[in-house]
């Protein structure tokens, strides 16, 4: 699924989400390679500014998605576009330096923590309003947590944060206390929306209401949300009160594209400033177009295959119809070792990504991890043979019979917009049709509803992952899984493994970085081996934009980063049109240029201290 840090079906993340591909060598595969290459032909002379018909003399700068909303509410919205549109809404706690990702203040502008690490108090900010002039306070943060802590409904999108807090208070408008049932190691990474009180606790059901109706929607982030409608466009303005200084854009719209081509003809012609998840075939030729500049930097995702496990709510009860063969770690073992992850990393991505390893991508070190050499399951057509036939797995005309004597046929659900997930599901047709095993590719517009009901066998996977890796950790947890059913899931794949879940418990109360990394490489480890998560490749974040028309904007790491799906607000509160002669110290500008943006969709130290962060500027205006 793609996903946000925070994600897809969310889709499951957080910062989440889908990434490009285009086919090679194969049959099977070579339509798609045509299908999914954009006619770069001639072009006209790039104009000296993208126009709208509604200019009227604004800075807007036009975001196009793919990727539907799933909710414009904090604590339901999953998606990477939802999420990263609310992440420019409302501010969280502490945000992540872009420099380095290192903590850096948000809401609160510094924290302490008590000797035995249970009580931890932030010290709230006095200069940050809402959006209707209501002051902000830590009486917002306080019933924020404590509605994710009475609520399971309000706890659907980041109840993982709030499982282990005990007790929530504000005893004054700058402090807010939070006291935990045990250590939590997340406690300066809680990527959790704040939301105002006195517009939320209006709020009846928090499972149905999407935060969509009524406009503008009250928020403390760098802009306002301003209107939305499905699979059109999302409207924001600049907050003017917001207190690290207003953007210096008029307007941000984030506009519906289902189709990337347009998009990118779109860039080519002016009309749009930046395009991401671009196709190797689409930055090779944007490459040689004036005006236009490629950004091809290590991502902060995984593209992985995942497995049905027998999905089911806590209650038991079974969900969806996974294919019952996927039970028996011989067949996942075989599909795996059917897997050429050398052809997609060449041949779909076309160098354009690095080799899968393990569930955390190596652009964060501290975590990474990958197999040893008796671990790893290596691409070996015939080994994955005789591992099913000692299995007891036989073959009848060609085709491999399952337990119950019948063709072993398997289904993987895609999404229909990402030339990615159609290119390698046929190479993973061609590969396994060699073990007799059918497969469909089932690439859909919307993979939500079918995958959080359970019914697929399996699907291409991919989230976005942030600094701290607790959220992406946790959605492979026993907690994750619908209480029932008719539930909203927070789970990716309904795994649900005690070994995992006991190591999952451990890292979230270790404070000891390297102990704690120690425990997330153990649970990499046991995911792995379980077949039902496997990494096959880490995507570059392979994006462009038009350097007529964007003056400069922030990537994230500043050193070969990447500008959408940040882990903040950073890209879009800091761009600077390429017209303006303001710096980038904060604050708006006015005059008249349409900007367009397309983001095709594809996430302490030392202890009992009183720990003081203070803002720093710089020439860039960042932290």
């Amino acid at each position: 699924m793609v996903h946000s840090s925070p994600r897809t079906p969310r889709l499951p993340v957080r910062l989440r989400s889908r990434f490009r591909l285009l086919l090679g060598s194969g049959a099977a595969a070579a339509a798609l390679v045509a299908a999914s290459v954009i006619p770069f032909g001639p072009l006209a002379p790039a104009p000296q500014q993208a126009q709208a018909a509604d200019s009227g003399g604004k800075k807007v700068l036009t975001v196009a998605v793919s990727q539907s909303v799933d909710s414009l509410s904090p604590f339901l919205a999953q998606s990477l576009v939802s999420t990263s549109v609310l992440r420019l809404g409302y501010e969280f706690l502490t945000n992540y330096d872009p420099k380095d990702a290192h903590t850096v203040p948000g809401f609160a502008t510094a924290w302490k923590t008590s000797p035995d690490k249970l009580t931890w108090t932030f010290t709230i900010r006095n200069n940050s309003k809402w959006s209707d002039g209501v002051q902000a306070t830590a009486a917002d943060a306080a019933w924020t947590f404590n509605k994710m802590m009475s609520d399971p409904n309000a706890a659907t999108a980041n109840g993982s944060f709030t499982a282990n807090f005990k007790k929530v208070t504000a005893p004054d408008p700058a402090t807010l206390v939070i006291q935990l049932k045990k250590p939590q190691a997340t406690m300066l990474a809680l990527d959790v929306p704040i939301v105002p009180k006195h517009i939320w606790e209006k709020v009846t059901d928090f499972s149905k209401f999407n935060n969509d109706k009524s406009f503008p929607i009250v928020g403390n982030g760098p802009f306002v949300i301003t209107d939305f409608k499905v699979d059109q466009y999302i409207k924001l303005k600049p907050n003017k009160s917001f207190w690290r200084g207003a953007p210096k854009f008029d307007e941000l719209d984030f506009r519906y594209y289902k189709d990337q081509d347009a998009a990118v003809a779109a860039l080519q012609k002016g009309e749009v400033s930046f395009v991401s998840n671009l196709t190797p075939a689409q930055a090779t030729a944007l490459k040689t177009t004036d005006n236009i500049k490629v950004n091809d930097a290590p991502g902060r995702r995984f593209y992985a295959l995942a497995t049905n496990p027998g999905a089911k709510a806590k209650n038991g009860e079974k969900m969806g119809n996974g294919n019952p063969a996927l039970l028996d770690p011989a067949v996942r073992k075989a599909l795996f070792e059917s897997v050429d992850i050398n052809t997609i990393i060449d041949k779909v991505f076309q160098g354009h990504a690095a080799k899968g390893e393990g569930y955390i991508p190596p652009r964060f070190s501290s975590y990474f991890w990958k197999p040893s050499d008796t671990q790893r399951i290596p691409f070996d057509p015939a080994k994955a043979a005789q591992t099913l036939q000692q299995a007891g797995y036989k073959k009848s005309g060609g085709k491999l019979l399952g337990k119950n004597g019948k063709p072993l046929n398997l289904r993987i659900l895609c999404h229909a917009t990402d030339p990615n997930d159609k290119a390698v599901g046929k190479y993973l047709q061609e590969w396994w049709a060699k073990l007799g095993i059918g497969l469909k590719v089932d690439c859909l517009d919307n993979v939500g509803d079918p995958w959080l009901a359970g019914d697929y066998d399996l699907a291409i996977d991919g989230w976005s992952v942030n600094p701290d890796p607790d959220y992406v950790l946790s959605i492979h947890t026993c907690d994750a899984l619908p209480a029932t059913p008719k539930d909203s899931p927070a789970t990716d794949n309904f795994i649900c493994d005690k070994q995992y879940d006991a190591l999952y418990k451990k890292q979230a109360a270790e404070y000891d970085p390297a102990k704690r990394a120690d425990l997330v490489k153990q649970m990499e480890s046991r995911l792995y081996d379980t077949g039902y998560m496997n990494v096959m490749a880490y995507p570059n974040a392979v994006e462009a934009y038009r350097t007529d028309q964007i003056k400069s904007i922030t990537t994230m790491p500043e050193a070969a980063g990447n500008i959408w799906g940040q882990d903040g607000y950073w890209s879009w509160w800091s761009a600077v049109p390429a017209d303006s002669s303001s710096d980038s110290s904060g604050g708006s500008s006015s005059t008249g240029l349409i900007i367009g943006i397309v983001a095709v969709v594809v996430i302490a130290g030392g202890l009992g201290l009183f720990v003081m962060m203070r803002r720093r500027s710089t020439a860039e205006d960042r932290e």
